[in-house]
């Protein structure tokens, strides 16, 4: 009410006492001090609100404005007219206020109780928007400042700012299929240093001058990974206006507060979780930039259906709390606020990719920021030095500190058993870890002695919360539930207020706020110990299948039994859920895990039986299995490591880097090489397989030598097939592979045989003398019809090499050298080649640094070569005077079918050259000018070449602000040519004006299939016209809009 009353107050000038701001004022002070005071304070009002004036004001508010001041005679008609032609909006608003600031007080007072009498958004905004801001940030400061303790707990001592994000192609199969800890041990933490890295402050920024800022944005990482404690720092930044000063209003929400939900409108939903927001209007409209961050989709309780999903757009209606979510990603409801989803990586892959426009991606910690952790988190040197040699010499505790949750953990319990007075000696397993660290919870507040802590020492409730957690722990793992409200734990006995005890709060992380409590694990590793010792101890008196909780099943007795079960199951799940729950499963049938739980746990004594037979267990499974190692069978490595079995990791790992693994890869060493890959940086940094391979070893290793850095393959007499399974490696998404090394003798001798149809290489650091062997190779090939290099690092030397070559290379069809370092040089070179080859067909330079000099080359070549049918030179600064020789060029060709010039500063005469040339030419079908500032000037030139041209099939020109008058033009063309199937004019300003143009040469045109109309601000009157217009004239062609 107090905030209300403000406001009105501030609306109603007739309530403010005129005297109240001179109250103080120094008697003694002349009426003439008073009247300069005052007129002062007068003025300062368009001072005070410039900036919101020249944000906000809209041109039917500025012809209002300007219409009230005309009228009560504070601005005379020359100096409206004067205003008009300003230029731009905010040209005539800076016009409008510095105009009135040079009168007397009578035009402030009335351009000011016009905009405060006025009811409209863009009054409310300017009156009211900073302090709204203010108001804003204030509470999420307050909010988000209380959860910097909660931050310590799951991603200790993380400093963000000096961190950066990855800026990644959508997701790996990994990613998208494996559990967490396998994505991280296979691909070392994350590590992929060709990707483009990004900061926090940047994260809604557009990449290029010319593209757009994302309205969608994704940022996955594994659990513990720190996502959470990103978006709290980024709202910390934001609140304290550190950073995204253009964003008005940022509104975040955890889908773990989402869960408590069920059927509301997005405005009830903005003004729930933020009642100091009166009027979500104002936040959720086109007016002000605002961000709404939906954190942790993998802990929401429904999964989001984006192909049946209701289509909702209206912000009040009342809908599904999935459907809310699935129509604020899909755009129909708040297209023009920014949304930003964090997630595991496995559940972010349920959203289609085309609804996405930036994914980032968190990488984990690299061993040289485990090490600044540790100095940072200890106080005592000694014991970070300790630790980290202890860490080294016991990789896959290593491999586990990759995640700064988890590395925190380790951290901490290593260090509680270091000042032990008891001398234990330091886990060497992720089981023995979890077991002290759970043991350490339990310990705090009690007295410590020189021996263990015995059974009756403890508190008998720690026992049976720890048994009543690992049952939670469990059904919930096999129900992929990972966040559990007060109502789950009660339901499987666990008492709320043993919850907040040493043992409870270190176990579990409470999350709390006015609409939800949930509860979760500390960290998903946590989860699965806790499940496999809730196993571990049932299996052995259990007589129906443990994975069976509320149906029956076949009787199913004794511990081994129900042990195959567990790895039954496991070796069934797909997406490796189960994977680490029998790591931790297997490492508990080792007295030492076993010892500090004795006390928590009713483990009842152990023969020791159990353990040898395990390992033979494992051994045949190892053995067993299909013709190609899965991460399923790499897992059972894992679990060897876990049981203390290690003869067999050893030997391989020793004839690994003896390089003497000939004749010795059985299918169980195949096995354990994958797991070595993941957890040996040295064996995967360099992995010497030097005459050790054949076509089935080939095969059988083949998914897990994407993750090699460097492969030597010297001496192995590969034939046909095998160079083909290598060509599928290197062409994989997940593919880490930088170096192969193949002996010379051989790779000749296939190079004049049958070289790989197509062979890539993206990604993988080659350089100009990679660029060089190739062209080596290029020279005698005959049969090599694709050749991929993206994204390495080939300048203008390695370009050279390969220009030589293809000028006698006959077999070349395809050519991608997009993301190198190819500047003028190269290109010219490129030039000199294509004057004589005429059988290379596709040639992709994106993102090189070719520039004006080099293209004018390439267009020179172009006149006279009679092979190439594509070519992308898409962001290369290229402008106009480049474009000019493009466009003559292809006065000439007859067979150029595709051009891509995106994201490059042609302006609208480059585009006027092209539109000349095409007037003529009779060959291109696809022309690609996104993002090239064509404007309504190079739209009305296409227009004008559209009307002659009968061959060009796809127009792209997204985001050139081609506005009404281009489209207008763009439509009557469509009226004529008979020849465009697809025509892209998204986010091109038309307006609903531009869309009534657009839909009625849809009734004139039956050759359109597609059309993208979207980010217009057609409205629902334009879009009812577009769609009236194609059920009654074009059928068969689909609109976005």
């Amino acid at each position: 009410m107090e905030r209300k009353a403000h406001y009105d107050s501030i609306l109603d000038r007739s309530k403010r006492i005129t005297w109240q701001d001179d109250c103080y004022v120094d008697l003694q002070s002349t009426s003439c001090s008073l009247s300069s005071q005052a007129e002062t304070e007068e003025l300062s009002w368009i001072k005070k609100h410039q900036d919101e004036l020249r944000r906000f004001t809209s041109a039917s508010f500025l012809e209002e404005m300007l219409a009230h001041l005309r009228k009560v005679n504070v601005l005379s008609s020359a100096e409206e007219t004067k205003i008009k032609e300003a230029g731009r909006l905010q040209d005539q608003v800076n016009m409008l206020t510095t105009t009135v600031s040079g009168k007397d007080t009578q035009g402030s007072d009335a351009l000011q109780g016009f905009v405060e009498s006025s009811d409209s958004q863009v009054a409310q905004l300017i009156i009211n928007h900073d302090y709204m801001v203010k108001e804003h940030k204030e509470v999420l400061l307050r909010r988000y400042e209380q959860c910097r303790d909660r931050d310590s707990v799951s991603c200790p001592k993380l400093n963000i700012s000096a961190r950066t994000l990855l800026l990644v192609d959508g997701l790996s199969d990994i990613q998208q299929k494996e559990h967490d800890l396998m994505q991280v041990g296979a691909t070392q933490g994350g590590k992929r240093n060709h990707l483009r890295q990004l900061v926090l402050a940047k994260l809604l920024e557009p990449l290029t001058r010319v593209s757009l800022p994302p309205r969608v944005s994704l940022t996955v990482g594994v659990a513990g990974i720190g996502k959470t404690t990103w978006v709290r720092h980024f709202i910390r930044q934001w609140s304290q206006g550190a950073i995204c000063s253009d964003v008005s209003f940022v509104l975040p929400f955890t889908f773990c507060q989402l869960n408590s939900l069920e059927k509301l409108s997005a405005e009830k939903l903005v003004k729930m979780a933020f009642p100091h927001l009166t009027d979500p209007n104002l936040i959720l409209s086109s007016s002000c930039r605002t961000l709404l961050i939906l954190d942790g989709l993998d802990e929401f309780r429904c999964t989001l259906n984006f192909s049946d999903a209701a289509p909702c757009s209206d912000p009040k209606k009342e809908v599904s709390i999935d459907d809310l979510v699935t129509n604020i990603i899909r755009g129909n409801l708040l297209p023009d606020v920014a949304v930003w989803v964090t997630s595991r990586p496995g559940v972010a892959s349920l959203i289609p990719g085309g609804l996405v426009d930036r994914v980032t991606e968190i990488p984990g910690f690299s061993p040289k920021d485990i090490q600044i952790f540790l100095n940072h988190h200890f106080s005592e040197k000694d014991f970070a030095r300790k630790i980290w040699a202890h860490l080294e010499s016991h990789k896959i505790l290593m491999v586990m500190c990759y995640i700064p949750c988890i590395c925190w953990i380790v951290a901490d319990t290593l260090m509680y058993i270091m000042q032990s007075e008891t001398q234990e000696s330091l886990p060497r397993t992720c089981t023995e870890l979890y077991a002290h660290f759970c043991s350490m919870k339990a310990e705090v507040g009690e007295p410590r002695g020189r021996e263990p802590v015995k059974t009756e020492q403890l508190h008998g409730s720690n026992r049976k919360l720890l048994g009543n957690l690992g049952r939670l722990a469990f059904y919930g793992l096999l129900k992929h539930k990972y966040t559990f409200s007060e109502q789950d734990l009660r339901a499987y006995g666990i008492d709320l207020l043993l919850t907040q005890g040493s043992l409870g709060a270190g176990v579990l992380v409470r999350e709390e706020s006015a609409i939800y409590t949930t509860y979760r694990f500390t960290h998903l590793t946590l989860q699965e110990f806790l499940a496999a010792t809730f196993y571990h101890i049932s299996s052995k008196r259990a007589i129906f299948d443990l994975f069976s909780e509320s149906t029956m099943s076949w009787p199913k007795i004794g511990f081994q039994n129900h042990f195959r079960s567990a790895f039954q199951h496991a070796q069934q799940a797909e997406e490796g859920h189960l994977d680490v729950f029998v790591r931790f499963l297997t490492g508990l049938l080792c007295p030492m895990a076993l010892k500090p739980l004795a006390g928590l746990l009713a483990l009842g004594k152990d023969d020791g039986n159990q353990k040898g037979w395990a390992a033979g267990f494992l051994q045949g499974l190892l053995d067993s299995g299909g013709a190609v190692v899965s991460l399923r069978a790499v897992n059972l490595a894992y679990c060897l490591q876990e049981l203390q079995h290690t003869e067999l990791l050893r030997s391989v790992e020793d004839d690994l880097r003896l390089g003497s693994l000939a004749g010795k890869l059985s299918r169980a060493h195949c096995v354990v090489l994958g797991y070595l890959l993941h957890v040996s940086p040295e064996c995967s940094e360099q992995t010497n397989l030097t005459g050790s391979l054949n076509y089935a070893t080939v095969k059988c290793l083949l998914p897990q030598l994407l993750y090699c850095s460097h492969l030597r393959l010297e001496n192995n007499h590969f034939k046909d097939d095998v160079m083909e399974l290598l060509g599928s490696l290197l062409s994989a998404k997940d593919c880490h592979i930088q170096k192969i090394r193949i002996v010379i003798n051989i790779l000749h001798h296939m190079i004049v045989t049958t070289f790989i149809h197509p062979l890539s290489l993206a990604e993988n650091a080659i350089s100009n003398k990679g660029a060089k062997a190739l062209s080596r190779a290029l020279l005698v090939n005959r049969t090599l019809i694709s050749l991929k290099l993206q994204s390495n690092s080939i300048s203008n030397r390695g370009m050279t090499a390969l220009t030589k070559a293809l000028r006698l290379n006959r077999g070349l069809v395809s050519l991608n050298l997009r993301e190198n370092s190819i500047g003028v040089e190269g290109a010219k070179n490129m030039a000199h080649a294509l004057h004589e080859n005429n059988s290379l067909q596709d040639l992709d330079l994106t993102a090189n640094l070719l520039h004006d000099d080099g293209v004018q080359a390439i267009a020179g070549a172009i006149k006279f070569n009679q092979g190439l049918t594509s070519l992308h030179l898409q962001w290369n600064f290229i402008k106009s005077s480049a474009t000019k020789a493009l466009a003559h060029a292809l006065i000439s060709n007859s067979t150029m079918q595709l051009l891509d010039l995106q994201e490059n500063a042609i302006g609208n005469e480059g585009v006027i050259f092209l539109a000349e040339a095409l007037k003529t030419n009779a060959s291109l079908h696809t022309l690609c000018l996104q993002g090239v500032s064509a404007g309504t000037k190079g739209a009305i030139a296409m227009a004008e070449a559209l009307l002659t041209n009968q061959t060009l099939q796809t127009l792209d020109l997204r985001g050139n602000t081609v506005g009404m008058e281009g489209a207008k033009a763009l439509a009557n063309a469509l009226k004529s040519n008979r020849s465009l199937k697809s025509l892209n004019l998204q986010e091109n300003s038309l307006g609903m004006d531009g869309a009534i143009f657009i839909a009625t040469a849809l009734k004139g045109n039956h050759q359109l299939t597609y059309i993208n109309l979207q980010g217009n601000g057609i409205g629902e009157s334009g879009a009812k016209v577009i769609s009236d217009a194609i059920r009654a004239n074009a059928p068969g062609c689909v609109v976005d809009i």
